[in-house]
């Protein structure tokens, strides 16, 4: 099934019909996928798409949901939150009881608040809104939401591991902290101080900074106060044109220190760590990557890269989201957000590395084991390098589930 596009373009409709080719007959279940398509972050909404129509046409292939296919319908919301409002009603209006957002965890918090209040205006109406991406610890801490689910470790879980695996190694002693100025930048600013505090008290802090999301073009001025610093070790939670663009910084100033980060894999991230010769010295912290040597993930990587122009898979959060939403909705014998939620609470999945996970019923937060890799030049039973650089991510620590789970202050209230 086709993807339809809202806000930024034709829908297909629209187009098949200028074409002279028949119209489809579109399906009753509706995934709307709301995340920045235009400006500087439009390449990681762009391969967002991508997986989300893969995983799609992956559901639909095996039958779909309950007998009716899944429809993937896509809105930009410019990395606002007050678009990002607007795309929503917009897909409900559309006929979509499915939103999914990751990028932007400003904007995520308006989704939250906007599914709450719609679902409260609309009984019978209900929506779900499912997370990728959005990992302010407050969604699932006082902010929870039942109409919320987020499969990515938040940011105080991937500090968490990004302090331990940095506690263990005695060449830090200087680090500088560079984040986005938005909720979530500040949420990663503030989980490495203290944790950095708590678990290495002799590391100096010798930088703090923070810059507008989205809006630098030019990193030098950052890069130069970094290295005047004296710093051996940046930690960053940049993702997209701000990751990119900070390391492309680096390269061009010939900065050498070790990078701990959270996104250096998005779009322009690889190539700018070649660029800067930082070999096994830029290190990032997701749930899964190319290389993790088991048969099914080599075999899904391979298929996704061929379909997609060499573009890896960069979200085994969106592989997990949508089978355990075809699952709970195939259980639940229901399309119904507000009748299938309740199986996605709590529910164990095993993915596709052969591990065990769970959505917490408490919080809705999705654990998992985590991954510690760095970008080196392939090697040994390395199979796919990152933007043909001949670099791609291996393994350097892995961080079992079980010391991932960290306590919730979530107070969750069920609908009646």
């Amino acid at each position: 099934m086709p993807t339809r596009r809202y806000g930024t373009g034709l829908a297909v409709a629209a187009l098949a019909a200028g074409l002279g080719l028949a119209t489809p007959a579109w399906s009753q279940v509706k995934v709307a996928f709301i995340d920045p398509l235009s400006g500087a972050m439009a390449p990681i909404g762009e391969h967002g798409v991508k997986h989300f129509q893969y995983m799609i046409d992956k559901i639909n292939a095996k039958g779909g949901v309950n007998g009716q296919k899944m429809e993937l319908i896509t809105f930009d919301n410019k990395l606002s939150p007050q678009e990002t409002v607007i795309a929503a009603q917009k897909a409900i209006d559309a006929g979509a009881r499915i939103l999914t957002l990751g990028n932007g965890s400003g904007a995520a918090a308006a989704m939250i608040d906007f599914v709450n209040k719609h679902n409260d205006r609309n009984p019978g109406k209900e929506v779900v809104y499912l997370n990728y991406a959005a990992v302010d610890p407050a969604f699932t801490n006082d902010k929870c939401s039942y109409w919320h689910f987020r499969w990515d470790a938040h940011s105080d879980i991937k500090m968490q591991a990004l302090t331990s695996y940095m506690k263990g190694k005695p060449n830090i002693k200087k680090v500088y902290l560079i984040n986005q100025d938005y909720s979530f930048g500040h949420a990663v600013r503030k989980a490495a101080n203290e944790m950095l505090k708590a678990k290495r008290p002799d590391i100096q802090i010798v930088g703090d900074e923070l810059h507008p999301l989205a809006k630098i073009t030019d990193f030098a001025p950052y890069i130069a106060k970094i290295k005047a610093s004296g710093a051996d070790s940046v930690i960053t939670g940049n993702w997209g044109s701000d990751i990119a663009l900070l390391l492309k910084a680096s390269a061009d100033a010939g900065l050498q220190v070790d990078y701990y980060t959270y996104y250096a894999g998005g779009a322009g991230g690889p190539t700018a760590i070649k660029q800067t010769g930082l070999k096994d010295r830029v290190f990032q912290i997701t749930e899964g990557f190319a290389n993790i040597n088991t048969p099914a993930n080599y075999a899904w990587e391979e298929e996704f890269r061929k379909k997609s122009a060499g573009q890896g898979w960069w979200y085994p959060r969106v592989r997990n989201e949508m089978e355990m939403l075809a699952a709970a909705m195939n259980e639940a014998k229901s399309n119904d957000p507000k009748v299938f939620a309740e199986k996605l609470r709590g529910m164990k999945y095993k993915n596709i590395y052969g591990k065990d996970t769970y959505m917490r019923a408490e919080d809705h937060q999705f654990f998992q084991d985590i991954y510690i890799s760095a970008l080196t030049p392939l090697s040994g039973d390395m199979k796919f390098d990152e933007e043909n650089t001949g670099w791609g991510w291996k393994l350097t620590a892995t961080v079992p589930m079980g010391e991932t789970d960290v306590p919730t202050t979530c107070k969750m209230a069920k609908p009646s």
